[in-house]
């Protein structure tokens, strides 16, 4: 008797061992899937998009200062070419002064602008990337003509803003500018550099 509970002994521990190996490898399995499906099949879509408030990205960077290097008139196409406004204007003349342009501002009065002049006369784009003020945007030919006007332009905003038509110089003025002054497409800039 003795002799036949030793035997059953040893095969319940095997019988035990081989549960533990199939609950072991249900577990792996189950792990396995979670992790499969979380990374493979689960959709983007359910994770919530991440909002970063443009103004929180350029509150610590320093307001530009205004630098008169030059005065600009507004000349009307009425055919008298009266002077319709004269401003102050800031000067960008290489690729780092246009990428800068009037990015940081927090304030332009109507009395001041930023003239861009480029090395050729071709399509230009302008967008609102890091600009805190609303701008009136004129495009100007190498006729001196302005050949388009965006009124008002969205802070911050990073649609493109194109010339339609080939322009050599860009003018940025405070938003609302252009329908104060009553500047409109085809009147004309005249420019000094300091």
């Amino acid at each position: 008797m003795s002799k036949n509970r030793k035997e059953k002994i040893p095969h319940k521990k095997s019988s035990d061992a081989g549960i533990s190996k199939y609950i072991l490898f249900a577990v792996i399995l189950i792990i396995a899937g979670y992790f499969f499906y979380d990374l493979l099949i689960r959709e983007e879509s359910v994770k919530p998009p991440v909002f970063k408030d443009p103004q929180e990205r350029i509150k610590n960077v320093p307001e530009p200062q205004f630098k008169k290097e030059g005065e600009l008139e507004f000349i009307s196409a009425d055919g008298k070419n009266s002077v319709i406004k004269k401003i102050d204007i800031e000067l960008a003349l290489d690729d780092s002064e246009r990428t800068q342009g009037l990015m940081y501002r927090k304030s332009m009065d109507d009395e001041k602008g930023m003239l861009f002049i480029f090395d050729r006369e071709e399509m230009q784009s302008f967008w609102m990337k890091n600009t805190i003020i609303p701008l009136d945007i004129m495009y100007v030919n190498s006729d001196f003509k302005i050949v388009k006007i965006f009124k008002n332009t969205v802070p911050f905003s990073e649609i493109s803003l194109p010339s339609d038509r080939p322009a050599i110089y860009v003018v940025e003025v405070a938003g609302g500018f252009s329908d104060r002054y009553k500047i409109k497409e085809g009147d004309k800039i005249k420019f000094e550099k300091f």
